[in-house]
């Protein structure tokens, strides 16, 4: 066992091919897993020497359970856990582990009881402020520092130009190339400077599709023209900057691999086009190779790992067959190109440790004060009818919410200003609250969707839906949004409709929500979408 990481000059020379095979596997690894499972994981990253491995919640979360039928438990100890078993798993290696995460919006993205920080959409609404968005990757990169985690799989850039995309959506910083470039390139400057690993994702672009490449293989059917002017353009530029990695996703893109092959395992979009025509020259990494859109397509073991391999991958992420995948390239491949792929990583652990043991004067700000500021500039209006607005703060006015598991401080602030009681609104309150609309002419409606997700209308139960959607064209409504702005889309607004939209539910949000209401604060966001309601 090496207690340290051996300079490339060094590995290449003690470690053997399988060995160096071996450093490019990077299987998932479980927080909430039981002994026997972490007993499991610990031999084979022994055995097999396995060189990386990714964290997950548990595997009932929902990057295993895509189809959401197991039921997920929430352990308030995770945080603990995740360092243990990085000691534990680092204890088990022969060689240093590198350690990733999925941490686009903070460890809270798969740990509980930790930072978390707003999603990509909420980011993206900011107006000539980036040193904010700097701010996050800075906060997150010292957040996984501090976890032991040396490599943060983010930030997505994929342009969400799809309103029915399932799995971007709120990952993504919006809808306009240079605004997505211009986001992630801060946020990967607020890493750099801590020094964590990131990755861009997912390439050649997962944003214009409707379709959840956990479940099954999206189809991107574009010109090559196209897909340079847009998809690949936030790619081109911050490639040309430098970055660590690039993170292919599962898509078929007719375009660029006419053989209909994934672009997971297809040479001409990983080799082809990334390594040679763009001129990327640092590590490519898969997106989970336990997704549905290719793992179904590979009955034998390994062989999916091998021909990922083949098309020019230098690790894969989430190998479910590490063991049999190993053997597979060590039969099939050449050692120049083993070589080629082993040295690309080895010099990322490198850097990745070199990082670890560097001592750095970091001045950091609590997780709370950034996300209000966030919050400020942020928030934006949607008005249709601002004389509406100011009949609705003049008068008395109903205090509705439709709530999801969050405290709702907001509609409570309000009743504390106004003296209006806050009535939630469910299945169950409908009849109750229909009496009480009667009395009202204007509403001031906190909405707090019960999912980020497009998936079941956001998760709304379709009769307060269409109840919702009966007193936005019979009252004065104003529509506080504390979730995902494609939620405006489903509410059948009307052109006098206001709405604010404030994008998260943090306490931080409802705060600063609370006091634009009242006047205090002034709206600087601006939707970073473009919604079909406001299409003409």
């Amino acid at each position: 066992m090496y207690s340290s990481l051996l300079p490339y000059s060094n590995a290449t020379k003690k470690l053997t091919l399988k060995q160096k095979v071996a450093q490019l596997f990077m299987p998932a690894a479980f927080i909430n897993d039981g002994e026997e499972e972490i007993l499991k994981i610990e031999d084979s990253i022994r055995t097999n020497n396995i060189g990386a491995i990714c964290f997950f919640h548990s595997r009932a979360s929902a990057a295993t359970n895509f189809e959401g039928k197991k039921k997920v438990v929430y352990n308030d100890d995770s945080y603990v856990r995740l360092k243990q078993l990085i000691s534990r798993y680092q204890k088990a290696a022969n060689v240093p582990l590198l350690i990733a995460i999925d941490a686009e919006w903070g460890l809270a993205m798969r740990i509980e009881k930790t930072p978390q920080y707003p999603y990509a959409i909420t980011l993206g609404a900011i107006q000539e402020n980036n040193d904010l968005i700097f701010e996050v990757g800075k906060q997150i990169a010292l957040d996984c520092k501090k976890a032991g985690v040396h490599w943060n799989l983010a930030p997505v850039v994929d342009i969400n130009n799809n309103p029915e995309n399932p799995v971007i959506g709120y990952r993504s910083f919006g809808d306009d190339k240079n605004m997505v470039l211009a986001k992630a390139e801060a946020y990967l400057d607020g890493m750099e400077s801590i020094g964590t690993l990131g990755a861009l994702k997912h390439f050649p672009g997962h944003g214009d599709t409707a379709t959840d490449s956990h479940l099954g293989l999206p189809v991107i059917n574009k010109s090559k023209e196209e897909l340079t002017k847009n998809e690949l353009y936030p790619y081109e530029k911050l490639i040309k900057k430098g970055v660590d990695a690039v993170m292919i996703g599962h898509l078929s893109v007719p375009e660029l691999d006419d053989l209909g092959n994934p672009s997971t395992t297809s040479s001409k979009i990983i080799t082809d086009l990334l390594r040679t025509d763009m001129r990327f020259e640092g590590v490519i990494i898969s997106d989970a190779l336990n997704m549905h859109a290719v793992s179904k397509k590979y009955a034998q073991k390994g062989m999916l790992e091998a021909s990922a391999f083949a098309a020019g991958m230098d690790v894969m992420c989430f190998s479910e067959h590490s063991k049999e995948g190993i053997e597979e390239i060590v039969a099939s491949a050449s050692e120049k190109r083993i070589e080629e792929s082993f040295e690309r990583v080895w010099r990322l652990k490198e850097r990745a440790f070199l990082e670890t043991d560097m001592e750095r004067n970091i001045n950091s700000q609590s997780a709370s004060e950034l996300n209000k500021k966030i919050a400020h500039y942020s928030i934006t209006e949607l008005y249709g009818s601002p004389d509406t607005l100011k009949e609705i703060k003049a008068n008395d006015f109903l205090n509705l919410s439709l709530g999801n598991h969050s405290e709702n401080s907001f509609s409570s602030k309000l009743e504390g200003q106004s003296g209006q009681p806050k009535y939630q609104l469910n299945a169950k309150t409908i009849d109750k609250i229909r009496g009480k609309v009667s009395e009202h002419k204007n509403i001031v409606l906190a909405l707090f969707p019960p999912s980020i997700k497009p998936k079941n209308k956001f998760g709304i139960d379709e009769v307060v839906l269409d109840f919702i959607q009966s007193l936005i064209s019979q009252k004065n409504v104003l529509i506080y949004l504390f979730g995902n702005p494609y939620v405006i889309d489903t509410l059948k607004l009307k052109s006098s409709s206001n709405v604010v939209v404030v994008y998260q539910d943090f306490t931080e949000f409802q705060e600063v929500a609370y006091h634009h209401f009242i006047g205090q604060t002034e709206a600087k966001g601006k939707l970073p979408i473009t919604l079909k309601t406001f299409q003409v």
